[in-house]
């Protein structure tokens, strides 16, 4: 998969941080050290890490990606992160 959103509320700028769905790649979320979680009422999972954006995001560029877009949405900001892939087609 080679989309990451990461996402966090402004006021927790320090984190915890959203790194990815329930449907994220298992071996990226263990690397950044996310646990998944289902909040009371919602019916999907989100992974999330207690470090802020900006380690999330130094973690993401190590292995490879970078930041394709930013912005913010409401008090939530968001960084879309992309990597290159060889697929065979």
């Amino acid at each position: 998969m080679p989309y990451v959103l990461v996402s966090t509320q402004i006021r927790l700028e320090a984190g915890p941080t959203m790194v990815g769905d329930e449907y994220s790649d298992p071996a990226i979320m263990n690397y950044l050290g996310a646990r998944k979680t289902t909040m009371l009422g919602n019916n999907f999972s989100e992974y999330h890490v207690d470090d802020s954006p900006r380690l999330v995001l130094d973690k993401l560029e190590k292995i490879g990606f970078r930041v394709v877009t930013m912005t913010g949405v409401g008090q939530t900001l968001v960084w879309c992160m992309y990597k290159e892939t060889d697929y065979i087609t």
